[in-house]
């Protein structure tokens, strides 16, 4: 079977490549329908951008190599189309968009623009063997008990990265990367809750439950959003969102009142209410559970009246400066994204092909382009999809 663009993944990135490809353009994918992780993103509803989408959302070993395909398909582009096709949306919070309805309508979205486009889309379907020879790629394909070769003078790896491995994702775009001779770096799961252990483990546990704003940072990068913390460890999207920036034996910073000067707030109130309790004190600043934890930590008993300015810094450092080293995190199984992925010095950032391997492109969540949580990773999908499948456009006319 010969066709112009095979693209392997039929993802979020995956369809939109094969909404812009043209040609005779077959899409494949091992799943029963298509955009499996688009279905169940934002409980149900995608959070399928940002408004607030720059380059600076993204990490990776180039952080200049996603600008041009954000700047060339913008979060503005993406709205458009979603609106042309009658979909309502809200804004969250953060500049989070959301569909009104369901997350199935941007699915169907996608798969009118691949119906549109002429792309054939071949579901429960196997990739085996994939090699290079004169006319472009042969991609050897299971369906069922039939097997196929089929060969095309575009490939484009849209296969995600390894998490939530529940749903089917394996390394399969890192394997196909070196097999061309293209580097992968490190990858690790990202966006992922993180997790403790021992001691630090036992005075958590009876937190299980309880959120609070805070504001966590690890090694120079600082978020600040809900905190959860869970039976396990800590979650809510500021410890997903540290997590891309933690590595293993780093401690994290926990702020748990972002914006405020506990010790002056609790030196106006030893002075107004000094016959309080310490824990009533915190009151209004913390949740009860979480601050019996924090004056536990501390060693100090008493009433607020009890406490010098000393006794009352260490309690506020406790506050604003909660020191905490995760033992790992909940790995790919929960984790939204893989951090890392196919070397981007090996890619053109305008078009995602291979520098090396001309009809080779790589795109989406398999490429070191890692976004912040809320709608970037979709976003940054939906600008290398298009980017892609534009230059196979132009190229295949």
């Amino acid at each position: 079977m010969q066709v112009d663009t095979i693209i392997l993944g039929a993802g979020a990135a995956g369809m939109m490549c094969a909404a812009h490809a043209g040609g005779r353009c077959l899409v494949v994918d091992h799943a029963r329908a298509p955009g499996e992780k688009i279905r169940i993103s934002g409980g149900g509803r995608c959070n399928f951008t940002n408004l607030h989408t720059t380059s600076g959302n993204f990490l990776g070993a180039n952080p200049h190599f996603c600008k041009s395909a954000l700047g060339r398909y913008t979060q503005w582009d993406f709205i458009e189309l979603v609106e042309r096709h009658g979909i309502a949306w809200h804004e969250k919070t953060l500049g989070q968009l959301f569909c009104n309805g369901s997350a199935a309508e941007i699915v169907a979205m996608l798969r009118a623009g691949m119906v549109r486009a002429g792309a054939e889309l071949w579901l429960g379907t196997g990739i085996g063997e994939i090699r290079r020879d004169a006319g472009g790629f042969a991609v050897h394909l299971r369906r069922g008990a039939r097997e196929t070769m089929v060969r095309a003078r575009n490939l484009v790896v849209a296969t995600g990265g390894k998490s939530i491995p529940g749903m089917g994702a394996t390394g399969l775009a890192y394997s196909i990367a070196e097999t061309f001779g293209i580097p992968v770096t490190e990858t690790r799961p990202a966006l992922v809750p993180l997790t403790f252990g021992g001691a630090t483990l036992e005075k958590l546990k009876p937190l299980a439950g309880v959120s609070a704003e805070a504001e966590v940072s690890c090694n120079g990068a600082a978020f600040r959003e809900a905190l959860i913390f869970t039976h396990r460890g800590l979650s809510g999207p500021a410890i997903l969102q540290i997590s891309s920036c933690w590595r293993e034996g780093d401690p994290i910073a926990v702020d748990l009142c972002p914006g405020t000067d506990p010790f002056d707030i609790l030196r106006q109130r030893r002075a107004a209410h000094g016959r309080r309790a310490l824990s009533t004190g915190l009151a209004d600043l913390l949740p009860a559970r979480l601050a019996q934890l924090v004056i536990a930590e501390t060693g100090l008993t008493g009433n607020l009246a009890d406490q010098n300015d000393n006794a009352l810094r260490r309690l506020a450092r406790a506050i604003s400066d909660w020191r905490l080293t995760p033992s790992g995190s909940e790995g790919y199984r929960t984790a939204e994204v893989t951090l890392g992925g196919v070397d981007t010095g090996a890619l053109s950032s305008r078009t995602m092909e291979a520098r090396e391997v001309p009809g080779l492109y790589f795109v989406g969540e398999c490429i070191d382009v890692t976004g912040w949580l809320g709608g970037f990773n979709f976003q940054w999908a939906w600008s290398s999809g298009w980017a892609a499948g534009t230059a196979i456009a132009d190229r295949e006319r």
